[in-house]
């Protein structure tokens, strides 16, 4: 069983247009996170698109990486998206102060955390915290899940070789969707790893997420977001079926 502080976690993720649905943690209609934004140009237009949420890589490398000047401004113009902070491996300290001068409502991190590291990150502030899982077989992601069952969300990418996130890789969808059931209702499932607006849909459809997650699928260059790809992008997330449980 989750925490009642967990729960209350997650209810002020949903709370307002994002209702959960009488059995537990499943939201009536599925949530967009735009990730990656290299701009405040960027954060309006996945705002203008209707994304949920956003997402800046803060501390995680790679090329969408910002400084944390760069990532406030981002973050600024987001209006009233949630806001997501992306780190991989950081020091708890440095991850709680960025998290803390950011505002942030989400800490993502997207590396190989070990579970105490999480759980002191969450323990520090009122963000939730998401733990990103790279699994290369269903039962790598069972064990990612009991490393880490008391998070307020697990998120799914592809595993590379090239990078932690924005490789346009999706994961095998069909191996982890019969262990999407065995989730906590609590906990906010997210998908990414190779979505874009063409395969959102089928996305949503197998794996029945709360939450579907894009970067590189909405860019037209590297470190580049499309206004129109975002807008499309959420479109076909907000008119697609919902599976998986």
């Amino acid at each position: 069983m989750r925490s009642t502080e967990a729960v209350a976690r997650n209810e002020v993720l949903v709370a307002g247009q994002f209702v959960l649905s009488a059995g537990g943690g499943a939201a009536t209609r599925v949530r967009v996170k735009i990730c990656g934004l290299c701009s405040a140009e960027a954060a309006r237009g996945a705002a203008a698109a209707g994304a949920d949420l956003v997402g800046v890589i803060v501390g995680a490398g790679g090329p969408r990486q910002q400084s944390l000047d760069a990532a406030g401004r981002i973050f600024a113009a987001c209006g009233a998206a949630q806001r997501v902070g992306v780190f991989a491996d950081r020091d708890v300290a440095g991850v709680v102060e960025a998290a803390r001068r950011l505002s942030l409502d989400v800490v993502q991190l997207h590396g190989d955390e070990a579970p105490e590291s999480v759980r002191r990150v969450r323990a520090a502030g009122p963000w939730r915290v998401w733990k990103a899982l790279r699994p290369r077989s269903a039962e790598e992601f069972e064990r990612g899940l009991a490393l880490h069952a008391d998070v307020d969300g697990v998120l799914v990418d592809a595993w590379s070789a090239s990078g932690r996130g924005g490789t346009g890789r999706r994961f095998d969808w069909e191996a982890i969707a019969p262990l999407r059931a065995a989730l906590d209702p609590d906990t906010v499932f997210i998908a990414a790893g190779g979505l874009d607006p063409d395969n959102v849909a089928a996305a949503i459809a197998c794996l029945g997420p709360d939450i579907v997650d894009v970067s590189s699928g909405v860019e037209s260059a590297p470190c580049v977001k499309s206004p129109e790809r975002m807008h499309a992008f959420v479109t076909n997330a907000r008119a697609a079926v919902r599976g998986g449980r």
